[in-house]
C-alpha cells in the first residue's frame, strides 16, 4: 500500500495554520485552481494528498468540504489512505461533524484495503467494523443540515469520451462520476441520439420541460446534455436533503410524484430505476445490471 508518511506524521502532531494565514490576498483563487485540477486528476495519490493540504491548509486556504470531496473522489478509485483520512476527519470531527457510525463505516473500508493503522483507530473509538451506516461524505462544515455526497463502493466501469466527459463535468456538480454514469447507463446505455416514446432525449434523457429548465439549448450536444442532467440531478439531491432513493425517483418520475407520494412513488418502473442504479454502484444488494 502507498502512503503519506510526511504529510501524515504533520497530522498527527496537530499542524498549525501558519501557511493559511501567511496566504496572499489572492491566494483564494489559486486555492481554487488547485482544487479543480486535483479534482479532475485520475491519479488516486494525488487526490489524497491534495485532500490532506485542504485538511490541514498546507499552501492552501483549510477547507474541510473540499478535502472530503478530493477523499471521496480517492476512495472511489480504492485509495485506502483516503478511506482512512475519511474516518478519521469523521472520527474527531475535524471540520465536518463528528459522526463514530459514519467512521466505523470508512475505518472499515480502510482495514479491508489494508491500511496499518485503520484497525488501531477502530479499537481506540470501540467501534465496530461493520456499521449499519454505509460509507458516504457529508459536506457541510461540521454544522447541521450537511449535503451527503454518496460515493459507490463499485465504481462504474465506462471508459470512453464520454466517461471522459462525465469524469470532468461532475466535480463541479458536487456529484460522484460514478452515480452519473450509471444515470447514463440507465437512460441511454450511453447513446446520445437516444429518444423515448415520452420525448426524453439524449444521454440523460431531457424532456424539453426539464432541458429549458436547467438552460439545454441543444439535448443533442452530449456536454450540454450531460450538463442539464447532472444540473437537474443536483437540485434533486439538494431537494430531497441529500437522500439519494428520493433524488433518483424525483429523476425519474419527476419531484412532484415524489412529494406526492412521501417517498419513491409505488411505481413499478420507478422503483426498479432506482434499485438497478444503486445495485450497479453497490448501494443497494443484490444482482447488478450488464454494462452497456
Amino acid at each position: 500500500m502507498k502512503t503519506l508518511p510526511m504529510l501524515a506524521a504533520l497530522l498527527l502532531t496537530g499542524l498549525p495554520h501558519a501557511a493559511t494565514q501567511a496566504a496572499e490576498k489572492n491566494s483564494d483563487l489559486k486555492a481554487d485552481k488547485v482544487f479543480d485540477e486535483a479534482m479532475s486528476s485520475q491519479d488516486m495519490h494525488l487526490l489524497t494528498a491534495s485532500g490532506l493540504r485542504y485538511e490541514t491548509g498546507v499552501g492552501v486556504g483549510q477547507d474541510a468540504d473540499k478535502a472530503v470531496r478530493l477523499y471521496c473522489r480517492a476512495a472511489q478509485m480504492g485509495d485506502g489512505d483516503a478511506k482512512y483520512r475519511l474516518g478519521y476527519l469523521y472520527a474527531y470531527g475535524r471540520g465536518v461533524k463528528r459522526n463514530l457510525e459514519l467512521a466505523a463505516a470508512w475505518f472499515g473500508e480502510a482495514v479491508k484495503a489494508r491500511h496499518a493503522m485503520a484497525a488501531t483507530q477502530l479499537k481506540l473509538l470501540k467501534v465496530a467494523a461493520a456499521p449499519k451506516q454505509r460509507p458516504t461524505c457529508t459536506l457541510g462544515g461540521g454544522g447541521g443540515g450537511g449535503v451527503t455526497q454518496i460515493v459507490a463502493i463499485r465504481p462504474h466501469p465506462a471508459s470512453g469520451e464520454i466517461a471522459k466527459l462525465v469524469h470532468s463535468l461532475a466535480p463541479k456538480y458536487r456529484l460522484d462520476p460514478s452515480l452519473v454514469l450509471a444515470v447514463v447507463e440507465v437512460e441511454s446505455n450511453f447513446n446520445p441520439q437516444a429518444r423515448s416514446p415520452k420525448d426524453a432525449q439524449g444521454l440523460m434523457q431531457l424532456i424539453p420541460a426539464t432541458a429549458d429548465r436547467f438552460g439545454v439549448k441543444d439535448v443533442w450536444d452530449p456536454e450540454q446534455n450531460l450538463n442539464g442532467g447532472m444540473a437537474y440531478l443536483r437540485w434533486l439531491l439538494d431537494h430531497f436533503d441529500g437522500d439519494i432513493k428520493l433524488a433518483l425517483a424525483g429523476y425519474n418520475a419527476g419531484e412532484g410524484a415524489v412529494e406526492k407520494h412521501g417517498g419513491v412513488p409505488p411505481f413499478e418502473e420507478t422503483q426498479s430505476y432506482v434499485t438497478r442504479i444503486l445495485r450497479r454502484l453497490g448501494l443497494e444488494e443484490g444482482p447488478q445490471s450488464s454494462p452497456g
